[in-house]
Parts: C-alpha cells; sequence; structure tokens
C-alpha cells in the first residue's frame, strides 16, 4: 500500500466516515491544528511520534534530552583521569570506563531529562566497591558528583572529546523470512487446497456396515457418484475414470453424527443474561477454523448438532452443520437440517450451581422454571394474535404494526413444528413436566438431552415421540445426576425411544465409536444396534435422516473406513469422506505431522534470529 493512502486511513478517511472532514482529517487553512511531530518519516524504521498538538496545544509525547550524552568523554574523578564511552538509544543507553589500561562496563547509565545516571564496578579499574555517579548533562561537559563504597563523595566532571559513531549503517540486519505456504484454514493442518470430489468413488472388497435395512454386508462395494451413493452391492465394475479404494480387511460405516455438540463456537456459548434468548443464534458464532474440527474428523465424525450452552429455560438456536475442514463458517451449516433451539432444565438454569453471588435472575426453582417456560409461549401466542389483527384491521385503515420481536417469532415456530426442542434434562420428574408443557401447547420434544433418568420413564418418552440423547457411563457429577446408570442408552432404545450417544466434549467426541460399544456391554445390544446410537439415530432425532445416517442408495457419500471392527479398541480411523470428499487420510496426516514439525522449528528458528539480532544490534530491519 503507498504511504500516502496508508495514512490516509488513520486521517482523512476516518474523518470523512464520522462526517468531521472539514475540520479534522488533513493539515490544511482553516482546519484545526491537530498534528503529530515525528522525529523521521512516520514510515520508517525506529520513527517515534515526539509531539502531539491538539487544538494548537502541544503534548509532549516523548520529551528528546536538551544535550546528547552520547560520544567520547575525558572524565576526572577526583584527581584520577578516566576515559568514558556512551553509545546506544536514548531510552537503552551503555558504556564503558576506562583508566590507564583496565576498563569495565557500565552497570548502570541513565537518562532523564538532563539528568545523568551512572554506575559501574571500581574494582575492575582500581577503585575499591562499585561507583555511583550523579550528574546533570550540559551541551560539552557533565557535572555532578561520586559516591564510593564508603560513602565518601567526589567531584565528577567530564568534557566531551568526541561526537557518537552513526551505528545505524553498520549495525543494521535484514532477516529474509520466507513466504510460508497458503492452507486452508490457515494454521496445522490445514489444507493447500480443498478436497476434490471426483466424478466416482468405488470402495471395494469392505465390511459394509449400513446402519439400514440392509443390515452388514461382507466383502462388499459401495459406488459414489457426485457425492451420492449410487449402489451397495457385490462385483461393482468401475466406471471409467473412478477413484477406486480397495477396502479389503477393512470395515465402512456412516459418519458419525454427535447429537450434542459446543464444538467451533467462538465468542462463548451461553448468553446467560436472561432467561430466555431465544432470539440468539449459534449460526453466527461458528468458528470454521476450530481444530476441534480436524481432530472429530480423525475421529470419524462428519456432522454435529451445534448447541447453545444450558443457562436459560429456553436458549439461543442451534445450529447443525457438517466438519467440511476448511471452508468458512456458512459453509459448514447443513443446509437442508431443519432449524432447531435449545430448552434446559434443572441445576443450571435455576442457577442453584452457579454461587452465592448468582441469586436474583428468575426463574430460581423447578417451579419458576416451567412456569417462565409457559409464559413465554403464551405472550408468542399473544404476539402472533396481535400481528393477525393488524393485519386484518389494516385493510380497513393505516395503523401502526406491532413492533417486531425476534425471540416471539422463534417460538411461534416452534408451536407451529418450524423449529426442533433439544431440552437438556436429567430428572424424571422435570422430563415429564416438559412433556406436559409441549403438549398442553401442541408440540413435541424432538430430543431430551442428556437424559440421564430417561429409563425410568422411557415408555412416557416414547408415548410422546421425543427422542433421547444421552451419555454412556458419564454420572455422579452434580446433584441431579446422581442416578444415572450406564445402561439408560439400551432401557430406552429396548422400549422404543430413538436413542442416541453424544459427547458434549471436544475430545469425547473424537472416540464416539467407542461410545457406541459400551451399549454392547451395558445392556446387550447387537453390534449393529449399537452403531445405530452414533449415525442414523442422532440423523433420526435431527430430521437429516433422509440424507445421512445411513448407507444406501440416493444419501450422501458421507463415511468413514476403519481399520477393523468400528466398536473395537483396537480399531483407527484412517479415512473419513463428506460428500465423496475426503477430509481425513490418516497416511496423509502422518506426512503432515512432518511437514508441521518442521515448519514449527522454521518459525521458532527465525524468532530466536529476530531475537539474538535485536539483543546485538540497536535497530533491525525486516523485509
Amino acid at each position: 500500500m503507498p504511504q500516502d493512502v496508508a495514512l490516509s486511513a488513520l486521517t482523512i478517511t476516518p474523518a470523512k466516515l464520522i462526517g468531521v472532514d472539514k475540520l479534522l482529517g488533513s493539515i490544511e487553512p482553516g482546519k484545526m491544528a491537530n498534528f503529530v511531530v515525528t522525529n523521521k518519516n512516520i514510515f520508517e524504521d525506529g520513527a517515534k511520534i515526539l509531539q502531539v498538538w491538539i487544538d494548537g496545544k502541544k503534548y509532549d509525547v516523548e520529551g528528546l534530552p536538551e544535550f546528547d550524552p552520547r560520544g567520547e568523554w575525558k572524565a576526572y574523578l577526583n584527581k584520577d583521569t578516566l576515559n568514558l564511552s556512551i553509545t546506544g538509544q536514548l531510552k537503552s543507553l551503555r558504556g564503558r570506563i576506562k583508566k590507564n589500561d583496565k576498563s569495565v562496563n557500565l552497570i548502570t547509565v541513565s537518562l532523564l531529562d538532563n539528568n545523568l545516571t551512572l554506575a559501574f564496578n571500581g574494582d575492575s579499574v582500581g577503585i575499591s566497591g562499585v561507583v555511583r555517579i550523579s550528574a546533570f548533562v550540559k551541551k560539552d561537559k557533565i557535572e555532578g558528583y561520586a559516591e564510593l563504597l564508603s560513602g565518601e563523595r567526589l567531584t565528577f566532571s567530564a568534557v566531551k572529546i568526541s561526537e557518537p559513531r552513526d551505528e545505524t549503517p553498520q549495525r543494521v540486519k535484514k532477516v529474509k523470512f520466507e513466504p510460508l505456504p497458503v492452507v486452508y484454514p490457515d494454521g496445522a493442518f490445514g489444507f493447500a487446497k480443498q478436497p476434490e470430489q471426483p466424478e466416482y468413488v468405488l470402495v471395494k472388497n469392505a465390511t459394509i456396515w449400513t446402519c439400514s435395512n440392509l443390515g452388514k454386508l461382507e466383502n462388499a462395494d459401495m459406488l459414489i457418484r457426485r457425492g451420492i451413493i449410487e449402489k451397495i452391492g457385490k462385483n461393482i465394475e468401475p466406471p471409467k475414470g473412478a477413484v477406486v479404494i480397495d477396502a479389503t480387511g477393512k470395515h465402512v460405516t456412516p459418519g458419525i453424527i454427535d447429537a450434542h455438540s459446543h464444538t467451533a463456537i467462538s465468542g462463548g456459548v451461553n448468553e446467560s443474561t436472561q432467561a430466555i434468548t431465544a432470539e440468539v443464534r449459534i449460526q453466527d458464532v461458528i468458528n470454521s477454523d476450530d481444530i476441534n474440527i480436524y481432530r472429530q474428523l480423525a475421529g470419524g465424525v462428519t456432522a454435529a448438532n451445534i448447541l447453545h450452552g444450558s443457562a436459560n429455560p429456553i436458549g439461543g438456536q442451534n445450529a447443525v452443520i457438517k466438519y467440511r475442514w476448511g471452508l468458512l463458517a456458512d459453509e459448514l451449516i447443513f443446509k437442508e437440517a431443519p432449524a432447531g433451539i435449545k430448552f434446559a432444565l434443572g441445576e443450571n438454569v435455576k442457577q442453584s450451581n452457579w454461587g452465592d453471588r448468582y441469586t436474583t435472575r428468575y426463574p430460581q426453582t423447578r417451579m419458576g422454571v416451567e412456569q417462565i417456560i409457559r409464559d413465554a409461549f403464551k405472550s408468542a401466542l399473544d404476539y402472533e394474535k396481535a400481528w393477525n389483527t393488524y393485519r386484518e384491521e389494516s385493510k380497513k385503515k393505516i395503523l401502526i404494526p406491532p413492533r417486531r420481536d425476534l425471540q416471539l417469532e422463534a417460538l411461534l415456530e416452534i408451536l407451529k413444528g418450524q423449529r426442533l426442542v433439544h431440552a437438556h434434562s436429567y430428572r424424571q420428574d422435570e422430563i415429564l413436566m416438559l412433556l406436559r408443557v409441549a403438549e398442553d401447547f401442541g408440540f413435541r420434544i424432538a430430543t431430551l438431552q442428556h437424559v440421564l433418568e430417561g429409563y425410568k420413564i422411557a415408555e412416557a418418552i416414547a408415548k410422546h415421540g421425543a427422542g433421547a440423547s444421552t451419555f454412556s457411563d458419564w454420572w455422579a457429577y452434580k446433584f441431579e445426576v446422581y442416578d444415572a446408570i450406564p445402561h439408560n442408552g439400551t432401557l430406552m432404545e429396548k422400549v422404543g425411544v430413538i436413542t442416541s450417544f453424544n459427547s458434549d466434549s471436544d475430545e469425547l467426541a473424537r472416540r464416539l465409536n467407542l461410545e457406541a460399544a459400551k451399549a454392547v456391554k451395558y445392556g446387550g445390544l447387537t453390534e449393529e444396534e449399537a452403531l445405530k446410537l452414533v449415525t442414523i439415530n442422532p440423523a433420526k432425532q435431527l430430521r437429516i435422516d433422509k440424507y445421512v445416517g445411513s448407507l444406501e442408495p440416493g444419501k450422501h457419500a458421507d463415511f468413514v473406513i476403519w481399520s477393523g471392527n468400528p466398536l473395537s479398541t483396537y480399531t483407527i480411523c484412517e479415512q473419513t469422506w463428506i460428500e465423496g470428499r475426503k477430509y481425513f487420510d490418516r497416511n496423509e496426516d502422518l506426512m503432515m505431522r512432518g511437514f508441521i514439525k518442521k515448519q514449527r522449528a522454521f518459525i521458532i528458528q527465525k524468532i530466536l534470529e529476530v531475537k539474538s539480532s535485536t539483543r546485538q544490534q540497536p535497530q533491525l530491519a525486516t523485509q
């Protein structure tokens, strides 16, 4: 950028933006006397602002001493004659004292206004102890006193015999930085280019866990065209130009779907300042650069329900995303997924676990939680009625429309079945309460999240038609989860509740396949049934099972290639594909690790090189 353009961006341009360019922003007759004085061109290395003038009044930013003490001096300490050399920058002076053939570095050299303070180890030049000098600098001489180890004060003076040498031309060191490769996203494990979507991909000879009515197929093939599964069967011939993957001895599953995640949220997960925050949207704060996206791809996760936190009875709107690593935030959104919102019950929303300072926000009890939810829906219905009345009456006469309320509009979408409710919940009594509230207002809860006492009322949950997204074996981390049991998920599944296992954790999300395996141990689900807890079941809960969650013709080609049985602790995720694009490959990952290690070492070396040159040189030029 040209220097004048850069300077304009700080002066006349902002003046124009706020409408004061007739008074400020440039130096012209008739304008206010607002300007700065620098020691050199402001864009040059070492440039400093010395003065700021506002309305013609001067303000010193960095006052220069009246006299510069740098140079060579002949000094007199009582009867001793010394040579004094002062060099460096005015803010970081250094120097040496020499007597006859002995010399020593100054311990202290400081200048405040025209007051100079020096200190040196006198033992090195034949004077006992540390000598401290306080003096006043004039044009070509220094006058003051020195204090010895004994406390005795001696007269000190010096006469300048030469000006300081110009150190800059000899001491400038140019450090050349080689350009780093551009990757997406910018950082470790970013791609040099986005994964390609081949016309055809054929996966051959795999054990395919379809998570559908097709079941688990041995030595089967899967053909993908332009990101959509076209055919699953045996001995499929590869079309011309197809990318063929020999998956002999390997297992292929649908991409794992995490029904409860807070991955890739920037700026905080909760808007906890008020109880009802249905107007806020997680979609607006998605961080597509979050390294946890890549790490979860390495665990076979391809999609996630990104939820607002649990600080509110009615929280913010959720976002269902696909882990398209390297794309922008808006490009992660699973556009076919219906809208949703986060509800919460229990200790979090009544603030009983927040501490003694959080006792003023309503509600503070479980009965208050129910009532504020009911009140919110009643307000939404009143809002709808006001708008309907306005639309009808405005046909006859001119009226002022009701004030638009985004919070109430989101609540109306729930009542109309246009927005799914995902409700943080633990205790059986609260779960039943929320189901009754929903039934009273004519809508259905999509998923009960956590739902750790769900096994106690599984039949009621199934009758209502809610899904249950639970943990495999998390419990006892607060009072309201003491009755949790590891069989919870399987008990709900067996009575007809669509059940999933979720992570609620960036770390646990990388091992959701192993979480699913626990349902085999705790409750006796078959391996195929267990895998559905992290594939087709969460897809059904999020109403995206038409597109993902199972491997069937016509669905998105979101799949994972595993080294062995996906429920085994010895199995490794080798490749993760989304819509026919490979977003994770273990072999490529291993190569990237080596490259990143070298890149890190290179950056560290450059930092150390700059630090070293800065210590040795008074100025540093970079290019």
